[in-house]
């Protein structure tokens, strides 16, 4: 049973904005994947849409090709080490989520492989196709059509990093298998 809480669609665009690093899933049916990637951003807030960047070269790419959809989780402080294994490996020789022990739930909408355990949020989206740029640019586009997110860190359309949550700080890699995590929430005050 998911401790997740659906987020409303229109705060979907909310969960990739401050650019986390991001664990892509991908299924054929027959075929699974997952992999991380640090270029997400939403592009559109209604309906709420997403750009990835995934090289046309990879297992991942080609299930999203086959199927028309994939799903992002958000991976926290406490998945970095699977975050760091599932982006050091290929697909196309083993299956990820059982190399390294990864529990997925099936997806409401699409049915998806989606991971909870370690993640703060996911969305489930579906591929809309722009040819030109997936293969000039390796950038793919999707519309958000489900998503849900660990109440502790994200509930009401807002994140929330405080010092109760740090194991689901959403983080950022930096190369070379170093990440930041987000930290703890700081409000601005109106002035003037």
């Amino acid at each position: 049973m998911t401790a997740f809480h659906p987020v409303p669609l229109q705060y979907a665009s909310r969960l990739i904005n401050h650019g986390p690093t991001v664990l892509v899933t991908s299924s054929d049916g027959s075929r699974r994947n997952v992999m991380a990637a640090a270029w997400s951003m939403p592009v559109e807030f209604t309906p709420p849409r997403i750009a990835i960047v995934i090289d046309k070269r990879t297992f991942t790419r080609e299930l999203v090709a086959a199927s028309g959809s994939f799903g992002i989780c958000i991976p926290g402080a406490a998945a970095i080490d699977m975050t760091y294994a599932v982006g050091s490996a290929t697909g196309r020789d083993v299956d990820k989520f059982a190399q390294f022990g990864i529990a997925a739930i099936t997806g409401p909408e699409l049915g998806l492989p989606l991971i909870e355990a370690g993640c703060s949020a996911w969305m489930e989206c579906r591929l809309i196709p722009e040819a030109h740029t997936e293969d000039t640019y390796d950038t793919c586009f999707g519309e958000v059509v489900a998503a849900a997110a660990d109440p502790r860190v994200f509930a009401n359309g807002r994140w929330k990093f405080d010092a109760g949550n740090e194991a689901l700080h959403t983080i950022h890699h930096l190369g070379g298998g170093n990440f930041v995590r987000s930290s703890s929430t700081i409000v601005a005050k109106p002035i003037g």
